[in-house]
């Protein structure tokens, strides 16, 4: 509740303002931590998540959503015991859901922040979100010496683009695109050898052009996915938390991240 500032009261008027104050903050203290207790009363747990942002989660050809953060959510409704219900959101809006409610849990590719601390909580981190160097199968590129003498296609001024230059080595080519669209088009024709770009962008690509056996090479800069919970959900964060660590530990988040983003998820942050 956003503080008051107000001119000094008398008495009498001072303590009925001071018990209606009480009285409405008492609803919002009450309404904490139940998060989790409704969800296992109602069998339903409402995940806000992506529909435009393969492979993380996008409409498929069966017009169902689809991608990691999909299954994620997925596997957790599982866990839980519950029925889940996805509500399709973009970045301006996943914040707000949660905070107005509209959704129990965000897995929408979330990064986290110390400005988004401030207003939501965030579970452990439960999959990767990473620039890299991709290319055929065909071809040996196991770090950035393996570079040399070859051609990498990159996004003038994207992140890959400034990771790339502190680790390219003597003698490779990096030709640089305007936009991601030119620089896949550039890696599909064959113009370029090896492409450095998003693990989305990456994904996308891979998935309308399977011919080209396109695979992750290695990384350039990683920056996990975490799952948003509301301020104060304390009990619902931590259930979130163990069923993360079970995943991580059965192999469960491995094989998602391999399946859509083509390679392990690897040593997430907690």
């Amino acid at each position: 509740m956003q503080r008051l500032h107000r001119r000094p009261l008398l008495g009498s008027t001072l303590g009925l303002a001071a018990s209606a104050l009480l009285g409405l903050a008492l609803p919002g203290a009450a309404q904490a931590q139940n998060a989790l207790d409704e969800i296992v009363a109602k069998k339903l747990i409402t995940v806000a998540i992506p529909t435009d942002y393969p492979p993380y989660g996008y409409v498929g050809t069966d017009l169902k959503p689809q991608g990691l953060d999909i299954d994620m959510a997925h596997l957790i409704a599982a866990k839980l015991g519950v029925k889940v219900e996805l509500v399709p959101v973009v970045s301006a809006n996943r914040i707000p859901y949660l905070q107005t409610r509209k959704a129990d849990l965000v897995i929408s590719t979330l990064g986290k922040n110390p400005e988004r601390e401030k207003v939501i909580d965030f579970s452990a981190a439960y999959s990767p979100f990473y620039q890299a160097v991709f290319a055929p199968k065909t071809l040996s590129i196991k770090g950035p010496a393996d570079l040399a003498g070859k051609s990498v296609g990159v996004t003038r001024g994207a992140m890959e683009d400034q990771e790339l230059a502190k680790v390219a080595p003597p003698g490779v080519e990096v030709r640089r695109f305007e936009d991601n669209n030119a620089t896949v088009s550039a890696f599909v024709a064959g113009q370029v050898q090896a492409i450095a770009t998003g693990a989305s962008v990456a994904g996308n690509m891979m998935a309308r052009n399977p011919g080209l056996g396109a695979e992750y090479k290695f990384v350039l800069k990683d920056s996990p996915n975490f799952i948003g919970v509301a301020k104060g959900e304390d009990k619902l964060r931590a259930k979130v938390n163990e069923i993360i660590a079970a995943a991580k530990a059965a192999g469960d988040l491995d094989k998602m991240a391999q399946k859509w983003l083509g390679r392990p998820a690897g040593d997430l942050p907690n």
